[in-house]
């Protein structure tokens, strides 16, 4: 993988950070917000202060960090490695859709097909074999709308938030619905995450000896669905601290947003909302992913704030000139 976050940190290294450490969010309510929360909390002589040990921030990924239209980019994987499955394996409606790549045929086989599919691209092999091929997939695999590589569709202004917050002194983690060891490939070099910070979604995974020694084997069952009220009991497994700065899209994320708004140290709610229709999609209320209705209802009346893509950001995705 092209290791944009490393090309950003040098490019923020030569800029004026310091007096901007947000330079591609335009100036307005949100920012002014997240700058001022991060300085209340950073500050020994402020009442709002926390300690660098419990400055927690967690960031949803898929539609927070980076895109996730038409489908999740984890599907997108999914639908690849089944390609390459033997035809005669394909013996349903679900596997044959993935096969020949018609995503609007997989969708319509519903929840379960969808399953059957991550299932038979994510399982019977070990851990050390799925990420090789996640890595693999990551140089080579290309949009099927931008043409881009998948990590080339980060948010180049989240990229610079979770840099303004580890300056700050905050630990970043990911905390997402999608697979917990798909996103430990990706999460250093595209965000500069540590695999230890990454909470996601996982498959049973066995303990196996064989001949050539011990081995981490993965089932197709599901272990843990890290979404929605997931989020919260996930994150207490992985991290054991309440989050005080939180990032998400959708109302998946709701329960992560008023878990960590809801302590007794100050917390910050953010939603990206989908605005940008040109540079990036539109969709908020409707769709099939990304859905944000209680968000949108309830999330002002909380004090939560909203990164408006078409207003907020003056820069969608990084550079790769």
């Amino acid at each position: 993988m092209k290791p944009l976050f490393a090309a950003l940190t040098v490019a923020l290294a030569g800029s004026s950070v310091w007096a901007d450490p947000l330079p591609s969010w335009n100036a307005g309510e949100t920012k002014s917000a997240i700058i001022a929360f991060v300085d209340s909390v950073t500050d020994s002589a402020s009442e709002a202060y926390v300690t660098p040990a419990d400055r927690i921030a967690v960031f949803d990924n898929d539609g927070t960090l980076w895109a996730e239209q038409p489908a999740y980019f984890q599907l997108y994987f999914a639908i690849d490695m089944v390609r390459k499955m033997d035809p005669a394996a394909l013996t349903s409606d679900a596997l044959k859709a993935a096969a020949a790549g018609d995503v609007e045929a997989l969708l319509a086989t519903g929840k379960e097909g969808l399953l059957e599919v991550l299932a038979a691209a994510h399982s019977g092999m070990s851990v050390s074999d799925f990420q090789a091929s996640v890595s693999d997939w990551m140089e080579e695999a290309r949009h099927p709308t931008t043409g881009k590589p998948y990590d080339a569709m980060i948010y180049q202004p989240m990229l610079e938030l979770l840099v303004y917050l580890r300056d700050e002194g905050f630990d970043t983690y990911i905390v997402s619905g999608g697979g917990i060891d798909f996103i430990r490939v990706l999460a250093p070099d595209a965000y500069g995450i540590d695999e230890a910070q990454v909470v996601g979604s996982s498959l049973v995974t066995d303990y196996v000896v064989g001949e050539a020694g011990p081995v981490l084997m993965k089932q197709p069952d599901l272990f843990f669905n890290d979404d929605k009220a997931g989020k919260p009991v996930a994150i207490n497994h992985h991290i054991g601290k309440r989050p005080i700065f939180a990032g998400g899209n959708s109302d998946g994320d709701f329960e992560m947003l008023e878990w960590t708004t809801s302590g007794e140290t100050p917390g910050f709610g953010l939603y990206v909302h989908h605005t940008d229709g040109e540079r990036e999609w539109a969709y908020d209320r409707e769709g099939h992913i990304g859905v944000l209705n209680r968000g949108l209802d309830e999330g002002s009346e909380r004090g939560w704030h909203f990164a408006d893509m078409a207003q907020d950001w003056a820069v969608i995705f990084p550079s790769t000139e």
